[in-house]
C-alpha cells in the first residue's frame, strides 16, 4: 500500500486536532520539518504539545506561539544563556503562560525510542539528586539508584527528509539524521517533507533511514531558509 502524497504542508497538517501531541524532528536547523510547522501556524491548531530537541533556537517551532498554539513544550534547549532576543515561547513561558518540561538531551532521545519500541520507560543515573528528578520514581537495583523515566509518544509526527519514495521510505541527508528517524516510531500518524517523493525502488535499500511501514503521509516541499539571530 503506498503512502499518501499531498498537495501541500498545510493540507497534510489540517486534522492534527486541538490539543494534540506533536513530535518535532530535527536539531536547531538541521532536519527540521520547517514546512510541516508553518502549515499549522497556518491550519491554526491551538492547546498543542510539542517534543523536539530544541525551539526558538534556529527553528521555526518559535512560529508557532506567535498566536499562542503552543500550550506545552518538552524540549532540551528552550531557554537562551545569551543571543540579540528572547524567543517568543520563552517570553511565553515566563509569564506564566506556557509550560516546559527540560529532558536532558539522551533522556529525551531514550525516552522516545522507549515509546516507540512499546517499553516501559528507560532507567538512567541522569538527573539524580537534582531538580530534574522531582516527581520521578527512583528505583534501587542490585545497590544501585536509578531513576525511571516514562516512554514518550505524540500524536503526531513531523519530520524532514532528504527524498521518500510513493511506498513511504525515507532517505535522509547528513545531520538531517537526527532526531526524525526515533520519532517515526513513536507517534500514530507520521507526516514527512521531503524535497523530493522518487519511484518505489530508487532508493537503495542501505539508505532507508525510516522504512515505510512507520510512514502515513508525504508532501514535496523546497527547503526553508534557515532564520538565526543569535
Amino acid at each position: 500500500m503506498g503512502v499518501l502524497v499531498f498537495d501541500s504542508s498545510e493540507l497534510a497538517v489540517a486534522d492534527i486536532p486541538d490539543g494534540a501531541t506533536i513530535l518535532v524532528g530535527g536539531f536547531v536547523s538541521a532536519g527540521t520539518p520547517s514546512n510541516l510547522i508553518l502549515g499549522l501556524t497556518r491550519t491554526g491548531q491551538t492547546g498543542l504539545t510539542a517534543v523536539a530537541n530544541n525551539i526558538g533556537l534556529g527553528d521555526l517551532l518559535d512560529e508557532l506561539c506567535e498566536h499562542r498554539q503552543l500550550a506545552r513544550v518538552i524540549a532540551t534547549f528552550a531557554i537562551r544563556a545569551s543571543g540579540t532576543r528572547t524567543s517568543r515561547f520563552e517570553a511565553q513561558y515566563r509569564a506564566g503562560e506556557a509550560e516546559l518540561e527540560l529532558v536532558p538531551q539522551g533522556t529525551l532521545i531514550e525516552r522516545l525510542r522507549a515509546g516507540g519500541a512499546g517499553l516501559g520507560g528507560v532507567l538512567t543515573k541522569t538527573g539524580l539528586g537534582t531538580m530534574m528528578a522531582e516527581g520521578k520514581e527512583v528505583l534501587e537495583l542490585d545497590g544501585e539508584r536509578w531513576l525511571l523515566e516514562r516512554p514518550l509518544r505524540g500524536d503526531a509526527a513531523l519530520l524532514k527528509a532528504w527524498r521518500g519514495d510513493r511506498q513511504g521510505n525515507l532517505q535522509y541527508r547528513l545531520a538531517g539524521l537526527n532526531f526524525n528517524p526515533v520519532m517515526a516510531t513513536a507517534a500514530d500518524l507520521v507526516i514527512a517533507e521531503v524535497e523530493e517523493i522518487v519511484e518505489a525502488g530508487e532508493i537503495p535499500p542501505e539508505q532507508i533511514g525510516t522504512p515505510g511501514i512507520y510512514v502515513d503521509r508525504l508532501v514535496q516541499c523546497e527547503p526553508v531558509p534557515v532564520r538565526w539571530d543569535g
